[in-house]
């Protein structure tokens, strides 16, 4: 039996995607104020009123906060609305209820208090909080909701870096890998053959520090050749090349082992634009894009067909205290881990021997008493 490779560290947190715990918390506190409202036993009507006042106030704040934004878009009808008012109005207003909401809320107001002089003058002190609150830019999304929107609408950096790096890259070179690998373990016999790192074998740092030499990077690592080129007409550019690099990389045991490792090269973007102020990108943005690109390349790739069993993402974190082999003992530890499936895939094709495999009550078998020969099978056939 093999032994399962213990891996050097920690891998890297990656975070999933949000599961809308935060709407069913919403929804928990919502049951219990209603709760709480019950047992306080207030009056239904003054209680009635309240709600239908406090709904009006909230749904004033957010007209009067689209209207500002309107002051805004109507200057760019031509460059950003097509040049249609409606399509500028709908974009400040996106949900068209609440015009609809207020004029509700305002309507059960007067009708349970029966004044609507008081109404206009809770709308308008109402209306100048809202608008004090804007003011001072205290209405603002927090870190976790842009984020969470960011994700959710697909428009964070990574997610345009991930596809762009699959769909420009990885989608045209995965699918050729094990021919390319298969070309040079036959000129190559005396090399150990394992067919499950026949893989194109991605190294992303979540610090997005990347080497242009592996050689440098860590000194177990050289250069071997290059793998079979593929050339295609891609984007206007004849005869455009694409091809992989194979190193040997060598383990704590001075034992060989080759592969086709590069980095994702998207993430020299996010490096160099959190070195940018034009990009104004932090090192704590970059490390959160880092990890997203990660998942997202993830799923992508875990849904293509033609990519499948044709890469390996190493995703890891540099330790704090710079180590001369840490990048090699990481891949390293992939490349075990492969060796290992394979070794399980090979025992789970190759069952047992009958003769090993089969048990006393298998081993019984039907000898016939009488001296004539008779058919094993009680059927007579």
């Amino acid at each position: 039996m093999s032994r399962e490779p213990r891996r050097p560290r920690c891998a890297p947190l990656i975070p999933r995607a949000r599961a809308g715990r935060a709407r069913r918390a919403v929804l928990v506190l919502l049951a219990l104020c209603a709760g709480a409202l019950l047992l306080a036993g207030q009056p239904l009507v003054p209680t009635a009123r309240s709600l239908a006042l406090h709904f009006a106030t909230l749904q004033a704040g957010e007209l009067l906060k689209g209207a500002c934004y309107l002051a805004e878009e109507i200057f760019h009808l031509e460059s950003r609305h097509h040049g249609s008012f409606w399509r500028a109005l709908s974009s400040c207003f996106p949900p068209h209820w609440h015009g609809p909401m207020l004029l509700v809320c305002g309507s059960a107001y007067v009708a349970l208090f029966g004044d609507g002089q008081q109404l206009g003058l809770h709308l308008i002190l109402a209306s100048l909080c809202q608008l004090l609150i804007l003011a001072l830019g205290l209405r603002k999304p927090s870190a976790v909701e842009m984020s969470e929107m960011s994700e959710r609408s697909k428009q964070n950096v990574a997610h345009g870096l991930a596809w762009s790096f699959y769909v420009g890259y990885l989608k045209i070179v995965l699918p050729r890998v094990k021919k390319s690998m298969e070309e040079f373990s036959r000129a190559n016999p005396n090399l150990p053959a394992c067919r499950k790192t026949w893989k194109l074998h991605i190294l992303i740092p979540l610090s997005c520090d990347i080497y242009d030499d592996l050689e440098k990077a860590d000194s177990n690592i050289q250069y071997v050749t290059e793998l079979t080129e593929t050339t295609l007409a891609r984007a206007g550019i004849k005869k455009r090349v694409y091809k992989h690099s194979l190193y040997a990389i060598t383990d704590e045991e001075n034992q060989l082992w080759h592969c086709a490792v590069e980095y994702a090269t998207p993430l020299q973007t996010l490096y160099a634009m959190s070195q940018d102020e034009c990009a104004a990108f932090s090192r704590e943005e970059r490390l959160e894009q880092a990890k997203l690109f990660y998942r997202t390349l993830e799923e992508i790739l875990r849904g293509s067909k033609e990519c499948a069993d044709t890469y390996r993402l190493i995703a890891y974190e540099e330790p704090e205290e710079a180590e001369s082999h840490f990048l090699s003992r990481e891949i390293v530890w992939h490349l075990r881990q492969e060796h290992h499936e394979e070794i399980a895939v090979q025992e789970q094709s190759h069952p047992p021997s009958p003769s090993t495999a089969l048990d006393s009550a298998e081993l019984n078998l039907q000898i016939s008493v009488s001296d004539l020969p008779q058919p094993l099978r009680s059927d007579g056939f």
